[in-house]
């Protein structure tokens, strides 16, 4: 098996065949860094092959972890109400993490609380992200939230700053970020919950303008 003693990455784990297909089964070994001791499992991305944008969060969370698929959690509903604002089918996009594993901490009871991930831990799944942009080869990627930012963008991207806005990646992608769909949840004014939710709407119809 391959050491992970020194700097954690998943690289030794990646198939030398880099379909979607022989990724996802390879990942779900992985052992690129420790957050795999406490997850339930890998949770690869999921979408059409030719998806024209991706989409890209932080990290699974509790119900991801236990169902083994991206956005299926209170953040996903949302963020399925959003895109259909925006008039973007889900299944029209590739939605991913840059995490694969979901990190938290003990609650009371059973209650699992998120935890972010370490940048360490970020740069360690790096290499299944990059994977998953070349086998999908998107127009547009949709950074959701600074953790995903930082990951493709790098460390100086704001995304309150820098949101909407678009730069090209090495590849020849487009990049955008916004904020992730679980900062619209902890919203607890019903005024800003909305306008936050338009502002989020309109990020994903500007990534969608500019597909060709």
């Amino acid at each position: 098996m391959a050491s992970t003693t020194q700097t954690p990455t998943a690289e030794p784990f990646l198939p030398s065949r880099r379909s979607l297909k022989a990724l996802r089964e390879a990942s779900a070994g992985c052992r690129g860094c420790e957050l795999y001791r406490d997850a339930t499992q890998t949770v690869f991305g999921e979408g059409q092959r030719t998806a024209p944008m991706m989409l890209v969060g932080e990290q699974p969370g509790d119900r991801e972890d236990v169902e083994g698929k991206p956005f299926v959690g209170p953040a996903g509903r949302v963020l399925d109400e959003s895109l259909s604002e925006a008039d973007i089918g889900r299944d029209d996009v590739y939605l991913t993490n840059a995490v694969k594993h979901f990190k938290w901490r003990q609650g009371r009871g059973k209650r699992r609380i998120h935890e972010r991930p370490a940048m360490e831990e970020v740069r360690a799944c790096l290499p299944w992200l990059e994977a998953e942009l070349q086998a999908v080869d998107p127009e547009v990627v949709v950074c959701m939230g600074a953790t995903a930012a930082r990951a493709l963008l790098g460390p100086k991207v704001r995304v309150t700053k820098d949101r909407g806005g678009f730069v090209e990646m090495t590849g020849g992608h487009l990049a955008t970020a916004t904020v992730h769909p679980s900062s619209l949840l902890r919203i607890d004014d019903p005024d800003q919950r909305r306008l936050a939710r338009a502002e989020f709407v309109r990020d994903l119809s500007g990534a969608a303008a500019r597909l060709a």
